[in-house]
């Protein structure tokens, strides 16, 4: 096999596969699974781990996970007041039952913050798998460590 290493099961090629999938997962909204393969092989990350961690987005979660990026990039781009939140939010539902003609224009404002949201989401989302795994793995080791330890003390 030539590229043996992508499919090594060691501490930091899973924690690096499962931060690159957790990213494109995130960010890319189509084709995850070729982007994280990708830098997979450039990364020379665990691909296993790369392909699974982009299931963090599926249809069950991608509508509450662009809703939140959405309110976090817009809370980002334009800290408003209470009262233009809640303006904004029956402006928004009364604009959803008519067409409007600067569509464009809509999709504009809604892109920028949901652009923005998604993009911190998936950095930080990446960072905090990534430590979640090296952490967990260290925990394993250490646990199968004292394991053996424990039971030879106590004589089973």
């Amino acid at each position: 096999m030539e590229r043996e290493w992508l499919w090594r099961m060691n501490r930091r090629a899973v924690a690096s596969g499962v931060a690159l999938g957790v990213f494109f997962g995130l960010i890319v909204p189509v084709a995850q699974i070729p982007f994280a393969a990708a830098g997979a092989l450039l990364l020379r990350a665990n691909l296993p781990a790369a392909v699974l961690a982009t299931l963090v987005s599926n249809p069950l979660t991608v509508p509450p996970i662009y809703w939140l990026a959405h309110r976090t990039g817009a809370a980002i781009l334009e800290p408003s007041e209470p009262e233009r939140v809640v303006a904004s939010a029956a402006d928004d539902l009364e604009a959803a039952h008519t067409i409007s003609a600067d569509w464009i224009q809509r999709i504009t404002d809604i892109g920028a913050p949901l652009m923005l949201g998604l993009s911190l989401f998936a950095a930080c989302g990446a960072m905090l798998a990534y430590l979640a795994v090296r952490l967990i793995w260290r925990w394993s080791v250490l646990w199968q460590r004292r394991r053996p330890r424990a039971s030879r003390e106590t004589g089973a």
